[in-house]
């Protein structure tokens, strides 16, 4: 495995791992259910093949993933850089309520966190989603008094607009800013990645791969299971679908002639815009997981990356990222 440095020194395997989909039942449903024996073992084997970069949230589950992640990281903390994301309020039953970012839900969140991860400080915590009921500044404090207080070491943003970024960097340092990027998703190209690379904040990409799409063994929306998170994202609806396949299609093309999987492409990809990306795929399985990190190894030509950009342009594929509500959380 290669590292990387996010902002702030924070340093991390190239690749980290996204453990969302580490979940049986719960509200971000990729694929089925996992098998948790077998998610536990794949964050071991991800730890045995040098990956240091471990993301989850509260709201996975929610709460369940926090536990699954802590009860996986029992007696092999060393060298580990934990993240997880406050930023929501939902029912003791799990019942979503929107988001929440007031002083008195981070210090709750933030103490829950600690205990189902069973470590005594978070390597990085990220408002997960910008409240507009609460001004960045005062979010940013709070995390600030809670880094006194050794609870966290790094401040991480996730899907703020290039303005908050600033606000927010203007209070306390940011070590990172999660946001979804991709080959088909390349919006942030415009203004946000600039200004974290102005700022010196790293960039962590969360679904890297187009939610499965980019490795080109997803079918339609129509032919998911029922469960399945995707059914209700427009890119896999109908016509988008259809358009974007052209996107899998260069990418398959290239993983043929360099001998990878189109997943190791898409990361490759990612990994050549920058040495401040970090992408975090998720794996629930130790074959996915091992495929995805031999990304790290694989070298794109700059003729690669020109072709794979110019069929997925910045704006270039089919559909919002996600329906109107989850639209109207993103970029504030």
């Amino acid at each position: 495995m290669k590292y990387r440095q996010l902002g702030q020194g924070l340093t991390v395997s190239a690749i980290g791992l996204g453990c969302m989909g580490m979940l049986k039942g719960g509200n971000f449903n990729y694929g089925g259910d996992a098998d948790l024996d077998e998610a536990v073992r794949t964050i071991h084997r991800a730890i045995d093949l040098g990956v240091t970069f471990f993301d989850t949230a509260e709201v996975y589950g929610p709460r369940a993933n926090e536990e699954l992640v802590g009860k996986a990281i029992k007696g092999k903390r060393d060298g580990l850089v934990i993240a997880t994301k406050f930023g929501f309020k939902f029912t003791d039953e799990g019942q979503f309520l929107g988001v929440d970012s007031s002083e008195a839900n981070i210090r709750r969140a933030v103490e829950g966190s600690l205990q189902r991860l069973g470590i005594d400080c978070i390597d990085l915590y990220y408002q997960h989603r910008v409240d507009p009921q609460v001004p960045i500044e005062d979010v940013v404090g709070v995390l600030a008094d809670l880094q006194t207080q050794g609870k966290i070491k790094h401040i991480g943003l996730s899907e703020a607009a290039a303005s908050t970024i600033r606000r927010a960097a203007a209070v306390a340092p940011i070590a990172a800013l999660q946001s979804e990027y991709s080959i088909w998703e390349r919006e942030i190209e415009d203004e946000i990645l600039p200004t974290c690379r102005e700022l010196g904040i790293g960039l962590v990409p969360y679904s890297p791969l187009g939610r499965g799409f980019l490795t080109g063994t997803v079918t339609r929306a129509e032919d998911l299971g029922e469960g399945d998170y995707r059914r209700h994202d427009p890119r896999y609806q109908q016509d988008n679908y259809d358009a974007n396949m052209r996107i899998v299609g260069v990418v398959k093309a290239v993983a043929e002639r360099r001998g990878a999987s189109p997943a190791q492409v898409a990361l490759a990809w990612l990994l050549a815009q920058g040495p401040d990306v970090v992408p975090i795929p998720g794996a629930k399985r130790r074959v996915t997981l091992e495929d995805s990190m031999a990304a790290a190894e694989l070298a794109l030509t700059a003729e690669d990356v020109a072709e794979i950009s110019a069929v997925a342009p910045v704006g270039g594929t089919s559909g919002p990222r996600y329906r109107p509500a989850g639209m109207a959380t993103v970029r504030l």
